[in-house]
């Protein structure tokens, strides 16, 4: 059997990212289970505001067949003023006006991580209604991290709870999906 691939798409590109230590924590336990993990980072996309007047964007389509490729896709967002920010907004608007195959085909988990004690559930609520309205399968166990400069030990592994549990039931219900 091979090993399935998890995509992850962090909604901030930020160098120092707290949601890029989250998806790097994620990443680590997704190998530590036996997946393999691919970055899709929206940095390097490269992608146009949307516009419906633009002629599809070569990096669209790049970002359909990358996410298309894998098994299932970890959103991780930072929580901007309440709601998700206008890259992953962007990055989803874009890829749902060329192909949906990498929506309804993969198995989808939320994640994020903020500094106050919120955890970014605004932001996890919107991405899930979004995922959901394009038709992507969500995993039910979401992973919010508040305080997040306690919430990670000094080799970035995630350490808080319940957060830390929340993100291995995620990722045990997302490989048991998969599996299937």
């Amino acid at each position: 059997m091979t090993a399935p691939k998890i995509a992850f798409l962090c909604g901030s590109i930020r160098e120092g990212s707290i949601n890029q230590r989250l998806q790097r924590a994620l990443i680590s336990r997704f190998e530590k289970a036996g997946a393999e993990c691919f970055v899709a980072d929206l940095g390097k996309y490269d992608l146009p505001l949307y516009n419906g007047d633009l002629d599809m964007p070569e990096a669209v389509k790049t970002l359909c067949k990358d996410l298309a490729a894998c098994d299932g896709v970890v959103v991780i967002s930072p929580e901007y003023n309440g709601g998700l920010p206008p890259l992953l907004k962007n990055a989803i608007d874009w890829t749902s006006t060329h192909d949906t195959t990498h929506f309804k085909e993969n198995y989808w988990g939320i994640a994020s991580c903020t500094p106050g004690p919120m955890s970014g559930i605004m932001c996890m609520r919107q991405v899930n209604y979004i995922l959901m309205r394009v038709g992507c399968h969500v995993s039910p166990f979401q992973v919010g991290v508040g305080n997040a400069s306690v919430a990670f030990d000094g080799d970035d592994e995630l350490i808080a709870e319940p957060s830390s549990s929340l993100a291995d039931k995620m990722m045990k219900d997302m490989l048991a999906h998969i599996s299937k």
